[in-house]
């Protein structure tokens, strides 16, 4: 993990995708069946729109593998979906605090700070994705829009 890492700091923006996916993939395993059948039921609830299935699922994962980082960050997606924006952060910020290089939380935590009206942290944040993964289009977007919107300047 510590190599991909290093690799994405110095990636182009071409291989960044690729890097990313590698770092998603080493993510998604907890190490036990049972919570990863329970995690991938929960993806495919949310695929079929199904956001409290999906919940449903993530949370039995979550009660086996509290510390697992990337069902967390899934439930907070489930939970955005459903309007729960609430819980949708508690997940995003115990995701982070598991795994504070977990850009998939970050970015999703930036979207949601961005959306209640705090733009100068969803900056921060996306400064913060940014820094693991100097390429990221998304980041690279986001924060310079909202350069440009804190510097009073219009797009």
């Amino acid at each position: 993990m510590a190599r991909l890492f290093e690799q994405l700091q110095v990636a182009g923006p071409e291989q960044t995708p690729e890097l990313a996916a590698g770092i998603r993939e080493a993510w998604s395993r907890s190490g036990s069946a049972a919570v990863d059948l329970l995690v991938e039921r929960g993806r495919e609830a949310l695929v079929a729109g199904d956001r409290q299935a999906a919940i449903e699922h993530l949370t039995a994962a979550l009660d086996h593998a509290p510390d697992f980082a990337e069902a967390h960050v899934l439930r907070a997606n489930a939970y955005y979906l459903a309007g729960l924006t609430g819980p949708a952060i508690d997940d995003l910020r115990r995701a982070l605090a598991i795994e504070p290089r977990h850009f998939g939380a970050l970015q999703g935590f930036a979207a949601l700070l961005e959306e209640i009206g705090r733009p100068e942290d969803a900056r921060e944040v996306w400064g913060r994705v940014l820094a693991l993964m100097p390429q990221d289009a998304r980041a690279l977007e986001s924060a310079r829009r909202l350069d440009i919107m804190l510097g009073g300047r219009t797009l």
